[in-house]
């Protein structure tokens, strides 16, 4: 079983033209991103635990998997189940880790961890997150799995970055979402239940709009990709004239939105999760766009994230 601990974890700084980036070998998390001194992302603080998960890499599975129970090719599994409330395994293994150190420059930075096969997951893995910095594009971030151990096995992964458009408050900021369809969840457990068209609902975000009161903690599919196989989203301050866009390829046919909507005392909207997904929720139970690594066999997600 596989937990985290609250450590002091080795930071890496990065820079290209007026963007900075700082990553926490804790997680393999984005713990900051900055353009001109402002922030892309809701950081969290140096040194301490990691809340609501911002910056981390999901993986070997991205959301939840319903009891922490799932079977894999005939073989019953069961992982610890972290989101007591819903009674829930959410965002895999990766983020209770500390990484190690591959490689490093001015402009970039990549981070390995091994994942070891066992009780609740039937392989071992090496995953590699690097993170880029460009003066014009702003953050490529990818993530490498590689089958290391004697079986196959289920894979999903997603980052898990709260954006920030500006400095008003999220109610104010417009969202343009290229997704036609979500995927409707049970209030409590917010397991799945249905993919529903965004037409006629407050989820259609296709047209620049503002989010307002909207509460969102779902999965969107039937996202509009260019020529180039490439899709984006962007979220701005019309208040202040900033904002953030985020685009990712066909690898993740599925994005997570979260308004990370809180109960008093905790701050509340701070940023707007935004997860491109390889899969979607419970999915190592529905089986729905589950990557199946072979041994030996490799896959890699790329985003990428720039100021507005």
């Amino acid at each position: 079983m596989i937990r985290p601990e609250l450590r002091r974890a080795v930071e890496y700084t990065i820079r290209a033209g007026d963007y900075t980036a700082v990553v926490s070998g804790h997680a393999g998390a984005l713990r900051k991103l900055t353009y001109r001194g402002r922030d892309l992302v809701v950081p969290f603080p140096e040194g301490g635990p990691i809340p609501d998960y911002r910056g981390v890499i999901a993986a070997p599975w991205p959301n939840r998997i319903e009891d922490g129970r799932y079977s894999f090719d005939g073989v019953a599994f069961r992982v610890a189940v972290n989101e007591t409330e819903r009674g829930c395994a959410l965002h895999g293994f990766a983020f209770a880790l500390d990484w190690d150190l591959v490689a490093e420059d001015e402009r970039s930075v990549t981070l390995a961890v091994e994942i070891p096969g066992g009780e609740g997951y039937p392989s071992s893995l090496r995953l590699e997150a690097a993170y880029s910095l460009d003066g014009d594009a702003g953050l490529t971030w990818s993530v490498r799995a590689v089958n290391t151990g004697d079986a196959a096995a289920p894979y999903g992964v997603c980052p898990h970055p709260y954006l920030v458009a500006g400095e008003s408050p999220l109610d104010a900021w417009e969202l343009e979402l290229p997704a036609e369809r979500f995927l409707e969840v049970t209030p409590d457990r917010l397991l799945p239940v249905g993919e529903r068209a965004v037409e006629g609902h407050e989820f259609d975000f296709r047209s620049p709009r503002k989010i307002g009161a909207t509460e969102i903690d779902h999965a969107f599919t039937g996202i509009a990709f260019d020529g180039y196989g490439t899709a984006r989203m962007a979220v701005r301050d019309p208040e202040r004239g900033t904002g953030v866009g985020m685009a990712w390829d066909r690898t993740c046919p599925w994005l997570q939105i979260h308004t990370a909507d809180k109960k008093p005392p905790a701050p509340n909207r701070l940023g707007l999760a935004v997860e491109p997904m390889t899969c979607p929720p419970d999915a190592f139970n529905s089986g729905t766009d589950v990557v199946r690594l072979e041994v030996g066999a490799e896959h890699t997600a790329q985003w990428r994230i720039y100021a507005l």
